[in-house]
């Protein structure tokens, strides 16, 4: 199938359209604008290479639905225990900075450029993009940021620098969004970690049935509490 080169409009191809590995487009920009309508549709910007953008729709799409998450007695007793300290909405631009400075098996490097945070901060202050921050005696040891339209939530990236962390902030997404009867977390791509925690792969077709009626509702918008 051909890999399509996006116009100056904030326009996309049919998901269905996208290559084997999940590749559709190359091109176009961070806007908020784009952003959003990507989502909506069940496309995100993975990375950059020199001057391109690389949109994906992989299938099949991991996701986790809020009912279904799994806390091991471990992570359980971690929460219970009080050890960390868990906020939303307090240090997003401290959050994907260190997602971005985060080493990653395999990997030279983070798709996470200075365009990617600047577009993202952006998307935060428009109340659209969000954080969730782990800390341990007031430093900031772990967190994830991602972005909420409708019921549905688009996780993006996670750090830890204390095992476990992460996990933390997971499970504090998962039941602040459950109070507003969110749909799913999209969690884009299988990782031994957020299968661990109860993702699971969906063909795309399901997933963009769902994705639908999630995004049509209003949005939590502005800065989340706890």
């Amino acid at each position: 199938m051909p890999v399509y080169l996006l116009p100056e409009e904030p326009v996309f191809p049919p998901p269905s359209e996208a290559e084997p590995d999940g590749l559709l487009a190359i091109g176009g920009d961070l806007s908020p604008e784009r952003l959003l309508k990507s989502y909506t549709e069940g496309i995100f910007p993975w990375f950059r290479d020199e001057d391109d953008l690389f949109w994906f729709s992989p299938d099949p799409r991991l996701v986790l639905y809020p009912d279904e998450i799994k806390i091991s007695s471990s992570l359980h007793r971690l929460i219970k225990g009080g050890k960390f300290k868990v906020s939303t909405d307090t240090a997003f631009e401290q959050v994907i900075q260190a997602c971005a400075d985060a080493p990653r098996k395999g990997q030279d490097g983070s798709w996470i450029d200075q365009d990617f945070i600047n577009a993202y901060t952006r998307l935060h202050r428009l109340g659209f993009a969000h954080s969730f921050e782990t800390f341990y005696n007031d430093e900031l040891i772990g967190g994830l940021y991602g972005v909420s339209i409708g019921r549905a939530f688009f996780g993006e990236s996670m750090f830890h620098k204390v095992n476990n962390a992460s996990k933390v902030a997971f499970v504090y997404l998962v039941m602040k969004i459950k109070t507003w009867q969110f749909h799913f977390i999209d969690c884009q791509v299988e990782t031994d970690l957020l299968t661990g925690l109860g993702a699971k792969p969906v063909p795309r077709t399901e997933y963009l049935e769902r994705l639908k009626t999630a995004v049509g509702f209003p949005s939590q918008k502005g800065k989340w509490t706890l």
